[in-house]
């Protein structure tokens, strides 16, 4: 897995694809080309071949195999920001090394380089190359500054706010009936995405939240409270609140469909 820092000091974990999913990228790829190549060939004899000059038919092939092994390739990954039929079907997608959308500069350097590794080596030189690479970059890349990133990644299961021990009595006798929905999704999004933020963005962005929401807390917590901390409690005491609320409300309805269904017949 390989890290990136942004602009405000957010990294991101990206995972470049494997040796062997880029592999097979490649070869559905390949096959999928040389296929459509092959057809072309075939319709292109049994229509113009024989009404052509020899020279003219010749260069009309060469333009074919430019137009399958050059030019769609190219124009597919542009088009689609990096995806190709191979990378679809495994779940990739080719990349810029700071993890932006790749343009057609990329996808051209790519697309010439993979003649070279790819179709007139057989493969071999894209194998070498990606074999001995961190992130199993062939030559295409390298030139480039590309790289394939998997995209399909099981997301880990949510794990839910705990209360701090030291502000439960705090948390249950505060009032955070005023806090706005919109600024509670903020730092629940905050909370969940906290751990993947470098320590100076976080601390950051905590003491930023941790500010909005005192406007509509009271009391303040004790002194000295770590931001994390109050946003944490602050969270967690609001969904247990509206937990209680709505498992109230709900035995209230079945109380009132009981009833419901015994009038007019009983009392």
């Amino acid at each position: 897995m390989s890290s990136i820092v942004t602009g405000e000091a957010v990294v991101l974990e990206l995972r470049p694809a494997s040796f062997a999913a880029r592999a097979l990228s490649s070869i559905i790829d390949v096959f999928v080309q040389l296929l459509l190549l092959l057809a072309l060939l075939v319709l292109f004899a049994q229509t113009l071949s024989e009404s052509l000059d020899p020279a003219l038919g010749r260069a009309l092939i060469l333009v074919i195999v430019v137009l399958v092994l050059v030019v769609v390739p190219v124009a597919v990954e542009t088009l689609s920001r990096g995806k190709s039929l191979g990378r679809l079907a495994m779940g990739l997608r080719i990349v810029r090394d700071d993890g932006g959308a790749v343009r057609f500069r990329h996808a051209f350097i790519r697309g010439m380089a993979a003649v070279l590794e790819i179709y007139l080596t057989a493969g071999s030189l894209a194998f070498v190359v990606a074999l001995f690479n961190e992130k199993s970059k062939r030559l295409g890349d390298l030139m480039a500054g590309t790289y394939a990133l998997r995209e399909r990644v099981g997301a880990p299961a949510p794990v839910p706010a705990v209360m701090p021990p030291a502000l439960r009595g705090w948390a249950g006798l505060a009032d955070i009936g005023r806090l706005p929905d919109a600024l509670a999704r903020r730092v629940s999004r905050f909370l969940d995405q906290s751990a993947r933020l470098s320590p100076r963005s976080r601390a950051a962005l905590a003491a930023e939240l941790a500010a909005e929401v005192a406007a509509f807390v009271s009391p303040q917590p004790p002194p000295g409270t770590a931001a994390g901390d109050y946003l944490r409690a602050v969270m967690v005491e609001r969904r247990e609140r509206s937990f209680r609320a709505l498992t109230r409300q709900r035995e209230q309805s079945e109380r009132v469909g009981r009833r419901l269904h015994r009038l007019p017949f009983e009392q």
